[in-house]
């Protein structure tokens, strides 16, 4: 048997073992099997990290903006020379499809390139003042120290989304990667040291949230917490940053409803209903997680729909012509079980899928078969439970005012989808859909370029573009008097 290898905690520019003694398995989605050992850090050591980014941010944002992208431009190309290497290490650990971990790869370094980008586009505003001999500067400067919590769904990509705009923006950063998939985060620090990113800078903590986790965002060193994941531990976050008014941002949960008026392009919107459901086994918070047909073209879509849903090939993660790869964990499978058996329960019927596949290559792992569930009602839990995973349940509408009212009849709002070839359609959902995202005549998937913001419990302050970006700035300003 392979020696399990143990990975420690990243402290200012070193590896160190945990002074718990205690460490964490992290387990394969597909065999159970260990994968490697991560340290069960503390929350002290939580506390020393931050004192030593504290110190390390205090010399980085004297840097020029471009010597830290010289840098940083290095770190991408480093992530990209090891792009194989992390993309299998992805597949252990998360259980994603082959491919999609090497896509994941590359939308990580272009993540950190894009922020590179952003160096020389650091502005700020000369605004006359009301005073004679008098001028109002106002200077975006670095927050500090930015600690960033991350989900297991994209581990490595969510890292990255995070770690280069704080980077480039002149921060420094403590990262806690979740216990299920911290080991392509873990390799960041590898990089970090390779390409000369100075000692704390960088930090990287494995450990339990309610020690750590809360150490981290309650401490006053922290001036900003980013995080991805849960709406609960989002909200737990905010009320524990509440503390010392540290700005939160937090990427949350959703709903994504996925409306296909009469008039659309069928084949196109079935092309994308299928992976914007069971891309990643659904562990996607963009997803399509709860699809309305208008009763004019419901026989027809699922007529294709169907077919495709049943012909996706669930198993071994690592082979090209696998389509779907296994739930993250056995709570998720769990979670997966109780949602079907709630929602027949409830007077739904299930079209395909329910059920863990069996035979060989399933005796181990946290298989789910792809899901579809007809008769659906907008009452039932599965239509406001986000599922994030492999279920779709499918419902049926006549008018435009009541798929809109079932849309936003949800908590979250973070992603909607939209088909029809009527400009006037497209409008009025801009007008009246509550959501941050909106994608019309495709599936999701947001661009490094755009803003990837939720409404309602899906969080606050949102990703990515120059709005993304400046969420790692403060706003500083000068009133100049001079002399006429």
């Amino acid at each position: 048997m392979a020696e399990i290898k143990e990975y420690q905690l990243f402290i200012n520019g070193e590896w160190r073992t945990s002074t718990s003694g205690a460490t964490i398995d992290v387990l394969s989605p597909s065999t159970e099997e260990i994968v490697a050992r991560v340290q069960n850090g503390t929350a002290e050591e939580a506390l020393e990290t931050l004192a030593h980014a504290d110190k390390a941010q205090k010399e980085w944002k004297k840097k020029p903006a471009r010597e830290r992208a010289d840098l940083m431009y290095k770190f991408s190309n480093e992530i990209k020379a090891n792009s194989e290497y992390l993309a299998q290490l992805i597949v252990k650990e998360q259980g994603k499809l082959l491919k999609v971990a090497r896509f994941e790869v590359a939308v990580a370094s272009s993540f950190i390139e894009y922020a590179c980008e952003g160096a020389r586009r650091i502005e700020g505003d000369i605004i006359p003042s009301d005073n004679a001999n008098e001028q109002i500067w106002i200077q975006k400067v670095p927050r500090g120290v930015i600690v960033a919590i991350t989900a297991w769904n994209f581990p490595f990509a969510l890292a990255a989304r995070k770690l280069g705009p704080a980077l480039i923006a002149g921060n420094s950063i403590v990262i806690k990667p979740t216990s299920e998939t911290p080991l392509s985060t873990l390799e960041l620090g590898n990089i970090a040291n390779k390409v000369g990113i100075p000692a704390g800078v960088i930090n990287i903590l494995t450990g339990p949230g309610r020690a750590m986790g809360n150490a981290l965002v309650k401490s006053p060193i922290t001036k900003m917490v980013t995080m991805t994941g849960s709406t609960p531990v989002g909200q737990d976050i905010a009320r524990n940053a509440a503390e010392n008014l540290t700005h939160v941002q937090l990427e949350l949960g959703g709903k994504a409803p996925f409306i296909v008026f009469a008039d659309a392009d069928i084949d196109a919107a079935v092309d994308a209903a299928l992976h914007s459901r069971f891309d990643n086994c659904g562990q996607v918070c963009t997803c399509n997680e709860r699809m309305y047909l208008h009763e004019d073209i419901y026989d027809v879509f699922m007529e294709k729909f169907i077919p495709k849903v049943k012909a996706l090939k669930v198993g071994d993660p690592m082979l090209e012509d696998t389509d779907m790869g296994p739930k993250v964990n056995a709570a998720e499978l769990k979670a997966m079980e109780h949602l079907v058996a709630v929602s027949v329960k409830e007077g739904a019927t299930v079209a395909t899928g329910g059920n863990k596949p069996t035979g060989p290559g399933f005796e181990k792992g946290y298989w789910f078969e792809p899901t579809i569930l007809t008769n659906v009602t907008q009452d039932m839990t599965i239509v406001h439970e986000e599922s994030f995973g492999p279920i779709l349940p499918v419902l049926k509408f006549k008018t435009f005012e009541e798929v809109i009212g079932y849309a936003n009849d949800c908590e979250y709002g973070l992603a909607a989808m939209v088909f029809t070839n009527d400009m006037s359609t497209i409008m009025k959902c801009n007008d009246e859909l509550e959501y941050g995202e909106i994608y019309v005549n495709r599936g999701h998937g947001e661009q490094h370029q755009g803003f990837h913001n939720g409404y309602k419990l899906s969080g606050s302050g949102g990703e990515d573009g120059k709005y993304g970006f400046e969420q790692y700035l403060e706003k500083k300003t000068f009133y100049i008097r001079h002399k006429a």
